[in-house]
């Protein structure tokens, strides 16, 4: 009898645990759980986040629009992302600290830190043109070149972005 009370205890111990660990670890989410207008993604040495938001316009010409804050600066730079043909591409652009209202080319030329192809990467690493809002969120995304560009940039500098972010960003959270 004190062996089936000593294996029943046991059970119930094991129970608790896995309860405990049920409980105690938040569920990972994914990009498939996300839509890409949500999305927030991170460098692999932690020092940028570049986050979409909604475009909240069924005219825009943009297909995305997001920020990418350099952490620990107060750098936050703009960018769009925007369909293009012949081959079909999403070409994404990121400014910093751009004029208002009426701009010419030569102001635009001027705060545009980064400007190229967009790719998500699923998370089996087969990537493709970054998806518009609505789809489901891309686990990685590739902007070639962007840390290079960064560091040429007027958001590079003292005061401003000082370590340049390696082009490949991964999922971080669905912000809400």
């Amino acid at each position: 009898m004190s062996e089936g009370i000593g294996i029943m205890t046991g059970w119930k111990s094991v129970a608790a645990i896995a309860a405990a660990m049920l409980f105690a670890v938040p569920a990972a989410v994914s990009g498939a759980d996300c839509k890409q207008e949500r999305a927030v993604y991170i460098d692999r040495d932690g020092a940028y986040e570049l986050r979409f938001a909604p475009l909240n316009s069924s005219s825009a010409a943009a297909s995305n629009q997001f920020k990418v804050s350099a952490l620990k600066t107060s750098v936050v730079m703009e960018g769009y992302v925007m369909p293009s043909e012949d081959p079909v591409r999403a070409i994404g652009i990121l400014m910093f600290n751009c004029p208002e209202g009426d701009v010419t080319g030569a102001d635009l030329d001027a705060c545009t830190v980064w400007q190229g192809a967009v790719y998500g990467m699923d998370e089996k690493g087969e990537m493709d043109n970054l998806q518009p809002e609505g789809a489901a969120a891309a686990e990685r995304l590739v902007l070639p070149g962007l840390g290079p560009a960064i560091r040429e940039s007027s958001a590079w500098g003292e005061g401003k972005a000082s370590v340049a972010p390696w082009d490949v960003l991964t999922f971080k959270e669905c912000a809400t």
